[in-house]
C-alpha cells in the first residue's frame, strides 16, 4: 500500500489566471492559486491556500505568499508601468514571473507560454528575490525594479 506523502509547495499562481491555475494544480503538486482546497497529485497532498479567495488584495497576498518561498505566476502584460505592484514586489522581496505580451490571453496561450518558458521559470526558484520577470512564449525579460 502506497502512502500519500506531503506536497511541497513552490508556485503560487494568482487569480488573474485561475483558468491556467487550474490545469497546472492538477498537474503538479507543488502548485496552489487562491482558493485552492487542497488536492493529492501523484501520491503527495497539497494543503490548502493560505489565499483563500481570488478577491484577496495584493498588498495582502503577495506578502502571505512570499514569507512562504513560493514563486509567484502572474499575468499582466502592464507590470512595468504599475509602480504599486512593483514596490509590493521589492518591498517584500517576492519573486514573480508575469505572463505578458498579446498571446497570454486565454487559458490555452498562457499554458503555451508556460510550458515555453517552464525550464526557465522553474530556474527562477534559486533565485533571491526581488525580482519580476516577464515570460511570453519567445522571451524572458527582468524588470527594472527601481
Amino acid at each position: 500500500m502506497s502512502r500519500v506523502k506531503p506536497a511541497q509547495v513552490r508556485f503560487y499562481f494568482d487569480a488573474d489566471i485561475l483558468g491556467l491555475a487550474h490545469i497546472i494544480a492538477g498537474l503538479r503538486p507543488d502548485a496552489t492559486y487562491p482558493g485552492d482546497p487542497g488536492g493529492i497529485v501523484h501520491k503527495r497532498q497539497r494543503p490548502p491556500s493560505p489565499v483563500t479567495t481570488t478577491k484577496t488584495d495584493d498588498d495582502v497576498w503577495i506578502p502571505l505568499v512570499t514569507e512562504r518561498g513560493w514563486l509567484i505566476v502572474t499575468k499582466d502584460r502592464h507590470i512595468q508601468t504599475r509602480p504599486r505592484e512593483i514596490q509590493a514586489v521589492r518591498e517584500h522581496g517576492a519573486r514573480m514571473v508575469s505572463l505578458g505580451g498579446a498571446e497570454a490571453v486565454g487559458t490555452f496561450k498562457q499554458l503555451e507560454i508556460v510550458m515555453s518558458q517552464w525550464r526557465r521559470i522553474e530556474q527562477c526558484l534559486n533565485e533571491p528575490g526581488p525580482f519580476i520577470y516577464i515570460a511570453t512564449r519567445t522571451s524572458f525579460r527582468p524588470v527594472d525594479l527601481t
